[in-house]
């Protein structure tokens, strides 16, 4: 792999203006090309972005979704040939003091996830009862069936090789992106590593967007996203742990 300066930070924002210069200003300072990618934003997100000559914008004309918004920053990473992409929200959830370490771990591995819960941090956030119940459940069935062993199935600061970002082929375009793209990772062999971060919740009551704000129904779509992506991949339960235990 070539050296760090060829990783690629990439961001996708929706009605984040209150926190995107905050955010940006230290994701910046680490010397890597930024990526946001403004997904239909209707608060004053772009006016904000276009603000600012140290990052690359690129805008979806309509709130495509969060599995959308990953899908253009990893089709823009491939495209300007980086080696590394990391992932992080903008709503300051996430410390972009550890994107080093992230892209450090990225030398030798596929896909570096972060995990919430591999390590308790000082001063971190309780989660929300109802989030942590449907996180656990999910990376438990996770786990069982593609012979993972996560801890967090849903945490979005992550590091990408770009070459094994080829080997995927995900379409989901909702939140629930990360289940087809585990999914696609566990059929193409991928290494998986997870990174302790902070658990951090500075808004407990921010929405999914719609009727995903009931914990039922959106742990039904991710039912319904994980068992269309095992049978779109042609994977059976069977067949998934033959191919973790290679």
């Amino acid at each position: 792999m070539k050296s760090p300066e060829q990783a690629l930070i990439a961001l996708p924002v929706y009605n984040e203006a209150a926190t995107i210069h905050a955010v940006l200003d230290q994701v910046v300072g680490y010397g890597h090309p930024v990526l946001v990618v403004n997904d239909g934003s209707t608060d004053d997100t772009l006016k904000l972005l276009e603000q600012r000559d140290d990052i690359t914008v690129i805008t979806h004309e309509n709130n495509s979704g969060y599995g959308a918004a990953l899908l253009t920053a990893f089709a823009y990473a491939r495209e300007q040939k980086f080696d590394v992409v990391v992932t992080m929200d903008c709503d300051g959830q996430h410390e972009p003091q550890l994107i080093p370490k992230f892209i450090k771990a990225c030398r030798s591995a596929d896909i570096v996830s972060g995990s919430r819960y591999l390590k308790q941090f000082p001063g971190q956030s309780q989660p929300p009862a109802q989030r942590l119940f449907i996180n656990r459940r999910v990376t438990s069935e996770l786990n069982r069936l593609l012979g993972f062993q996560l801890t967090d199935a849903f945490c979005g600061f992550k590091a990408y090789r770009v070459e094994a970002l080829a080997k995927l082929d995900v379409t989901e375009t909702g939140y629930a992106m990360p289940l087809e793209l585990w999914v696609e990772a566990a059929k193409a062999g991928l290494n998986i590593v997870e990174l302790p971060v902070p658990l951090i919740y500075l808004d407990e009551n921010r929405s999914f967007g719609g009727a995903l704000d009931d914990g039922g129904t959106r742990l039904n779509y991710y039912h319904f996203v994980l068992d269309r992506s095992l049978a779109r991949s042609g994977l059976t339960k069977a067949g998934v742990h033959a191919l973790a235990s290679c």
